[in-house]
């Protein structure tokens, strides 16, 4: 047998070994062993998902929202038809507090709103700027009076 005869068997072998490594490996992980890219257990832990979210994150200092201001966040929820999703939507747009809904004007009420994904539309239709002006300024009795018993 000549050397280089030799030589492609042991790469050969050497190959075939490092393929069936592989496919065992990820048959032990639970992967699928036709798959050519890992697969992605937690969401926002992908190249595509953190690429979204640093885009996100840059044009949201371009919709110049009002600045929260001090304190801890307020609960949003209290509002009526604001549920905890799209409080979590408000909250990734910086937006924490109900001074700061009170405080949006028209063109920020257009831009959070284009954002507010199946919510579109709510900000107006549940008068969210007029909830929160209630509750910012600690209105508990304007707000019921208007809108019902806070937390219903």
């Amino acid at each position: 047998m000549s050397q280089t005869t030799t030589l492609l068997i042991i790469f050969i072998v050497l190959v075939v070994a490092a393929a069936f490594l592989f496919i065992w490996r990820r048959r032990d992980e639970g992967g699928d062993p036709g798959a050519h890219a890992p697969k992605i257990e937690e969401p926002g832990r992908g190249i595509t998902d953190e690429a979204a979210l640093a885009v996100e994150n840059v044009s949201n200092q371009f919709l110049n929202l009002p600045s929260p201001g001090e304190g801890p966040p307020d609960e949003l929820t209290l509002m009526k038809g604001l549920g905890p999703r799209a409080a979590a939507i408000l909250n990734d747009l910086g937006i924490i507090r109900f001074e700061q809904i009170a405080n949006l004007n028209e063109q920020q009420i257009a831009q959070v709103d284009d954002r507010l994904g199946t919510f579109k539309g709510r900000i107006a239709r549940d008068r969210w700027v007029e909830q929160a002006s209630y509750l910012a300024r600690g209105d508990k009795a304007g707000f019921e009076a208007k809108f019902g018993k806070l937390g219903d």
